[in-house]
């Protein structure tokens, strides 16, 4: 086997400049101090993270990446390694890191925790490695949760907040489900999707014209600064997650809010519904832009052709 590249992908953007420094502080000692070939390189605008990883994993060469930031940078990392044999390994720097709690087990993300665990002090870096299925839309990739309605309103608002005040954290999303609350909260949509049932038999959910408050498809767990619509999700099953809240008013949704966190989908079911699905098409109901996002980034598609892509990014989890 050729000589491992390690290459660190940092956002400056993303979370604290303590948590950048970490990283680069430990690239430095692990060049030093283990002779390990280390490079780190830094994202200058949206999409370059895409572009740089996707050349240099073209080329054959034996790379580790390593993806410094937050749900953007992944969600980039994953577009340019999707189907290939470069290895993906997350080191969660932002504000919400949801697809790393997923990875993690835990939504109490530490970066110092995750860089023990790796081996990165010692120089003895260990990881397993596992295919996981990603989400193709339009031909973009999707590694977390896609997502429409007023999820997508409270990420926007979150991701503004964020921005002006980085020490809050993911705590700017909660923050931003209130003015969402003060407004209406019907959203329109026509779904066709290939659902899968219990028993693994296909059936085609079917609703044109659909009223409905938010709806999020889901290959991870997490998405919004810790939210859970699909707590169960299996990153490599083949199948994605599912859930659809019908019209609700901000009465009915306090309650439900912190059931919805902590992915207690089983007391949201008189106002959702959930199941399996491997595709589908989502298209406006008047030719307008959806209301909708990917991994935490908006996208102004008017419809949506989407479907799973069975193992199609190798992602390096921490070892047993």
């Amino acid at each position: 086997m050729s000589f491992l590249r390690h290459i660190f992908i940092i956002n400056p953007a993303a979370g604290k400049k303590d948590g950048r420094q970490r990283v680069y502080t430990m690239a430095e000692a692990l060049k030093k101090n283990h002779d390990l070939d280390i490079e780190c390189m830094l994202t200058k605008s949206r999409g370059h993270a895409m572009m740089l990883t996707r050349a240099i994993a073209e080329t054959g060469e034996n790379v580790r990446f390593y993806a410094c930031g937050g749900d953007g940078t992944v969600h980039e990392i994953a577009n340019g390694l999707a189907n290939t044999d470069t290895p993906l390994l997350l080191l969660p720097l932002g504000t919400g890191n949801d697809f790393a709690k997923k990875v993690y087990g835990t939504k109490k993300i530490n970066v110092e925790n995750v860089i023990k665990a790796f081996g990165f002090y010692s120089g003895k870096i260990k990881y397993d490695v596992k295919p996981i299925d990603l989400i193709d839309y339009n031909g973009e990739k999707c590694i977390n949760v896609m997502s429409y309605g007023l999820d997508t309103k409270v990420e926007t608002i979150g991701r503004q907040i964020a921005g002006k005040i980085p020490s809050i954290g993911h705590k700017a999303y909660d923050i931003a489900v209130v003015p969402v609350l003060c407004r209406s909260m019907t959203c329109h949509i026509n779904i066709d999707l290939d659902c899968i049932d219990e028993d693994g038999k296909p059936y085609k959910y079917i609703v044109a014209p659909c009223d409905y408050t938010l709806f999020a498809i889901c290959n991870a767990s997490y998405y919004g600064g810790g939210f859970c619509p699909a707590p169960n999700s299996v990153l490599d099953d083949g199948l994605l997650d599912f859930a659809l809240c019908h019209p609700v008013n901000a009465f009915q949704a306090m309650p439900m809010i912190p059931e919805y966190s902590k992915g207690n989908v089983d007391k949201l079911q008189n106002y959702f519904t959930f199941g399996k699905v491997v595709g589908g098409r989502i298209w406006s109901t008047d030719g307008d832009a959806l209301l909708g996002n990917c991994d935490g980034e908006n996208f102004d598609y008017s419809e949506v052709n989407f479907k799973v892509l069975p193992k199609s990014l190798k992602l390096c989890f921490i070892k047993n």
